[in-house]
């Protein structure tokens, strides 16, 4: 059974140190330390965005690039919408975690400018999801990245691991902008051009620093989406409405799941189902990997007993296949039962490829198949390729008492296959100068790029992987 909604987070709003119990007689408060914020309010605020500006806490960046961002963000106000509206699912949570760790709450605001909260975004670097964490950086902030997931996109583990990096760097440098500085440029970068600055006398500050025009206007960007948000009637921008309440619950799940089962058993849009859990990027939910997801508030029981009542079948109508030997797709698709086209579709597989020994796929799971996914393939699933070998048909002299094979062995070839190109045993001799087929490994670019221009030139397939290059016939 899936275990029971679990919500993970508190609406308390952080205070600005620990709270002060009176020793003496109690005596009224004036309206003075009311305003000084010295008194916590009974009641958190309604709107998220009042709760976020009480807990802004980073130096003002000033300066014409700030205006100049202002200015870009304000004149599109679609843009913002649109910005905004996507950032409701997550902005409750991200903002409890940063009071959680007493950090600034502006920092929440950083994904409008990494990725516009798209937790699908991809840079033409290769970072992804709505924090923007490349491949190896995500590793080292244990985000796991295979087959099944990418903890990148995962809107837990991604806020989790960015907060880290930002308060890992923010005790490295003392200075929040400094801090964010690195997270985009590089906290090596960041700190040669501290220490080049300091060589020559020069101030070290955010604004004092010479780097790549993207981390220049990095701060200010967050700087003027900031100042929006805190005052947003003096540039004419409207914030929707985002209650101070939780978005989404964390809902346990114990087996495999289609995406679309699970979408369908909480009563949620597929879209807005993918949106809370942008990890998941198969058709499948591999319960050993992604124990949990996330679901609407109000959607998370409507789930578990449409979940426990569930009788049509399996949960998951997908599973894993280890590639036994390196493969064709088209052996591959054999194997599994599965057309070609399906296979490479489902598994991103692209052209000319071999699937190699070791791969996990995700392949159709049959009625008779009622285990679920183990951890360790979950956890550690990889697909890799190896590229198609090309060959070119060519004739060979033999040498003085030259064999079928001692020209397989001067040549990188089998025997078996010599033999088979010659149309003669595999132990047969051949003459002095005697013309010998051979079937050569050519580059496979070079290959395509060549085969078009000339016409006397075919491509046939000899065999699983191989395609071969040689002459028509005339």
């Amino acid at each position: 059974m899936p275990g029971d909604p679990v919500l993970t987070t508190s609406t308390a709003p952080a205070l600005a140190g620990p709270p002060v119990f009176p020793n003496g007689p109690l005596s009224p408060i004036s309206r003075a330390q009311t305003a000084s914020g010295m008194v916590a309010p009974l009641q958190p605020p309604s709107d998220l965005w009042e709760r976020m500006r009480s807990g802004f806490a980073m130096p003002d960046l000033q300066g014409e690039l700030v205006t100049d961002r202002e200015q870009w963000y304000a004149t599109r106000p679609d843009y913002i919408q649109r910005m905004t509206e996507r950032s409701s699912k997550y902005l409750f949570h991200i903002v409890e975690e940063l009071e959680r760790r007493n950090m600034p709450t502006e920092l929440a605001l950083l994904p409008y400018i990494e990725s516009a909260f798209n937790p699908q975004a991809v840079s033409s670097a290769k970072a992804a999801g709505m924090w923007q964490f490349m491949p190896a950086t995500g590793k080292y902030f244990d985000l796991k990245q295979n087959a099944f997931r990418d903890d990148r996109r995962d809107v837990l583990a991604s806020t989790r691991a960015a907060l880290d990096y930002l308060q890992k760097l923010h005790r490295m440098f003392g200075d929040w902008h400094l801090a964010l500085a690195a997270y985009n440029w590089g906290e090596g970068s960041v700190g040669r051009a501290i220490a080049r600055n300091k060589k020559d006398g020069l101030g070290t500050s955010y604004q004092d620093l010479r780097m790549p025009d993207e981390t220049r206007l990095y701060v200010p960007k967050l700087q003027a989406v900031k100042n929006i948000v805190a005052n947003p009637q003096a540039f004419r921008a409207e914030l929707p409405l985002i209650e101070n309440h939780p978005y989404f619950q964390q809902v346990l799940i114990t087996r495999d799941i289609d995406v679309a089962l699970a979408a369908k058993l909480a009563d949620v849009a597929l879209a807005d189902f993918k949106a809370l859990n942008p990890s998941a990027h198969r058709p499948v939910i591999i319960a050993s990997g992604t124990p949990q997801i996330l679901l609407p508030w109000d959607n998370a029981k409507v789930f578990q007993r449409n979940f426990e009542a569930y009788t049509q079948g399996q949960y998951a109508s997908w599973t894993a296949w280890t590639a036994p030997a390196t493969l064709s797709v088209g052996d591959a698709a054999k194997r599994v039962g599965m057309s070609e086209a399906d296979l490479r579709g489902v598994n991103n597989i692209p052209p000319r490829m071999l699937i190699r020994a070791g791969s996990t796929l995700l392949v159709p799971r049959n009625a008779k198949v009622d285990n679920d996914v183990a951890g360790h393939i979950a956890d550690t699933a990889q697909v890799a390729f190896a590229p198609e070998v090309v060959t070119r048909r060519s004739t060979v002299k033999a040498r003085k008492g030259e064999t079928v094979a001692t020209i397989a062995k001067r040549y990188g070839q089998s025997a078996a296959s010599v033999a088979e190109w010659n149309d003669v045993s595999a132990n047969a001799a051949f003459k002095l100068g005697q013309q010998v087929v051979m079937f050569l490994p050519v580059r496979a670019t070079t290959a395509r790029k060549a085969a078009p221009a000339r016409s006397n030139i075919k491509a046939v397939k000899r065999s699983p992987g191989k395609t071969v290059i040689q002459s028509k016939k005339r």
